[in-house]
């Protein structure tokens, strides 16, 4: 099994920043895409960033030049620095990996969520 562990939300003041960071364990060999989305509430889910083993990423069109997305390919971690926090990227931030097994299997995990508070 695979495991994903997130930290980092918390509570802060608009144009402040957060740093989350997320890291899979288990029986992993290799991940594909790491990515982080989010729920807002009464809102769907939706990709905030993402990034491929290569380093290639892909952000929502909502936090380009705020949110940096990095990895450890090593490590298997993720890392979603947001800067210039606004109310709106309120939400449930939760982390996903595309995984390949040792088994050869290739599964899609999620991280439990953490929360993200912008106050105005």
């Amino acid at each position: 099994q695979v495991q994903l562990v997130e930290s980092g939300g918390g509570l802060v003041q608009a144009g402040g920043s957060l740093r989350l960071s997320c890291a899979a364990a288990g029986s992993i060999f290799s991940i594909k895409l790491m990515g982080w989305y989010r729920q807002a509430p009464g809102k769907q889910r939706e990709l905030a960033a993402r990034i491929t083993s290569g380093g290639i990423t892909n952000y929502a069109d909502s936090v380009k030049g705020r949110f940096t997305i990095s990895r450890d390919n090593v490590k298997n971690t993720v890392h979603l620095q947001m800067d210039s926090l606004k109310p709106e990227d309120t939400a449930v931030y939760c982390c996903n990996a595309e995984v390949r097994t040792i088994w050869r299997t290739k599964n899609d995990y999620w991280g439990q969520g953490t929360q993200v508070a912008v106050s105005s």
